[in-house]
């Protein structure tokens, strides 16, 4: 009986192990099923049982960042659905609704911004576009880093928030599919299913330094559809809010700066409209509303309890 409870309340409890590698099998088969196999999904799974089983702070650190696991998973999955079956695609009206409100009268043309800055492009613009754009990971993540070892409810709080504003976007991309103003150039206003990603403006950053990052990225886009609300453009408001919500200093104008030229590269790059970003940025604003609405009236509160005790010393 003694050596029943040692085991059952060991680091590596049978419990624990049987939970471990039933998710984990659990994950691969739905992806095969769902997505095709990758080799990503094998270090995903890598990562979550190594940190898990390393050490006890390393496993409350991937039980934290689990909530970000779970998107990730959420967004490769989109692959499987494209949210083109289900309702029409916009394409022209975007684009005529763009030119409408923010077009540009340049050689007598009206011309939309991304098709502005298309012909006005520089090597300067196509390097700190670029590196605005690479930061919409590692910049909620750093941040989310330094929350969970600084405060815990923060942490748990930002990322839930990162999550909820996530879930928002993805029903407005199945309820309002969009293309982005990549596709226009390309295609023009029919619709062709199943279109490949394409890198757009980024392409010129890639050629800048002679490398493929971006090709790499977008080549495993979930869904060219989706370009309303722009969620690259929705992540930086979070980081802002929450930065400034704990009161950082001036680490704020680094994250405000960030917000900015993420915001203006999304659109130099033709990877989205102005009214994507402005989608976007609506898109987070009432996320952020709504979820601290939420954690205060409702049982998510009791589940921001549950993982905060989890993941602390």
């Amino acid at each position: 009986m003694q050596q029943e409870v040692s085991i059952k309340n060991s680091f590596y409890n049978l419990r624990n192990i049987y939970l471990t590698v039933a998710v984990s099998v659990g994950y691969l088969l739905l992806s095969v099923l769902l997505v095709g196999f990758k080799t990503d999904q094998l270090v995903l799974i890598f990562i979550f049982n190594s940190l898990f089983y390393i050490s006890a702070g390393t496993r409350r650190f991937i039980l934290g960042f689990s909530i970000f696991i779970v998107y990730w998973i959420l967004f490769d999955y989109m692959k499987a659905f494209p949210n083109y079956l289900f309702n029409t695609v916009h394409i022209k009206d975007l684009y005529d609704l763009e030119k409408s409100v923010f077009g540009i009268n340049h050689s007598g043309l009206k011309l939309t911004p991304n098709e502005y800055w298309k012909l006005n492009s520089t090597s300067f613009l196509d390097v700190l576009t670029g590196l605005f754009y690479l930061m919409w990971v590692p910049v909620p993540l750093a941040f989310a880093t330094y929350l969970f070892f600084k405060n815990k409810e923060q942490f748990v709080r930002f990322s839930l928030t990162f999550v909820w504003v996530n879930l928002l976007g993805f029903v407005v991309y199945y309820a309002f599919p969009a293309a982005p103003p990549w596709y226009v150039q390309e295609h023009g206003f029919e619709f062709i299913a199943k279109t490949a990603g394409n890198t757009a403006g980024l392409s010129r950053f890639d050629h800048y330094f002679n490398i493929t990052l971006f090709h790499g990225i977008y080549s495993k886009g979930s869904n060219v559809f989706a370009a309303m609300p722009s969620l690259h453009s929705s992540y930086p408001v979070i980081v802002v809010y929450y930065g400034l919500k704990n009161r950082l200093g001036k680490i704020n104008i680094f994250f405000f700066t960030v917000m900015l030229g993420i915001w203006f590269s999304a659109v130099y790059t033709s990877h989205h409209y102005t009214l994507d970003v402005l989608a976007g940025l609506s898109c987070a604003i009432v996320g952020i509303i709504s979820f601290n609405y939420l954690i205060r009236k409702t049982a998510l509160k009791l589940f921001e309890k549950n993982l905060i005790n989890a993941i602390s010393d």
